[in-house]
């Protein structure tokens, strides 16, 4: 679009749908299909809300996983201040507490990217808007462009629809003067001659 800059400032106050998520969306592809671009960008979109909801059941899952072996490191520190020359509680804490550094480094990655991937959805939301807002306006043109050229043909069918059954209407008003002309001046029988030879001829055709 010309006004490509003009219609980002519009977006940033409006409450632009996911798109992928909108069936309205799509179904306006129904007919001619989506555009190399507008796939990619799809494609695009589709994985970070992946990636997203990955993230997220990742992160419930290592909060589960922290706070069991917080548990289990508890019960350990516990054991050794009874048991202090126990090597296989001592060998057990210093696990859990590996293992801790572990899940607390992968937790602050995973909010880390949370973080940013609503930044990045909005953006890659935003560049589908704008390029199925190109596609739209194409449509539109097209369409109503094609739509004039139908009304048109439309308007050409109707005049010479009545013009030929004017000519109609003329043709069989002409018909029905020269069959009472040749009736009252050669009489039925030769009337009834004509009648069939005309017939024959008609079926011939």
């Amino acid at each position: 679009m010309n006004n490509e800059q003009e219609f980002r400032n519009a977006l940033k106050n409006k409450k632009v749908p996911i798109l992928v998520l909108d069936q309205k969306w799509h179904r306006l592809f129904a007919i001619h299909g989506k555009t190399v671009v507008i796939k990619e960008l799809e494609a695009g979109l589709n994985a970070l809300l992946a990636r997203q909801g990955k993230l997220n059941t990742e992160l419930r899952e290592l909060k589960k996983l922290k706070s069991k072996t917080m548990d289990s490191i508890v019960q350990n520190m516990e054991g050794t201040e009874d048991e202090a020359h126990n090597t296989a509680m001592e060998k057990k804490l210093d696990e859990n507490r590996r293992l801790m550094d572990e899940i607390n480094a992968k937790m602050e990655a995973y909010e880390d990217e949370l973080m940013e991937i609503p930044d990045q959805i909005r953006d890659t939301n935003e560049a589908l808007m704008l390029e199925s807002m190109d596609y739209f306006y194409e449509k539109i043109r097209v369409n109503q462009s094609e739509a004039q050229e139908i009304e048109e043909w439309i308007k050409q069918v109707r005049i010479d629809l009545k013009k030929n059954i004017i000519r109609k209407q003329n043709r069989d008003i002409n018909n029905r003067e020269i069959y009472a002309y040749l009736h009252d001046i050669l009489g039925p029988e030769v009337i009834d001659l004509f009648d069939i030879q005309y017939k024959e001829e008609g079926e011939d055709q």
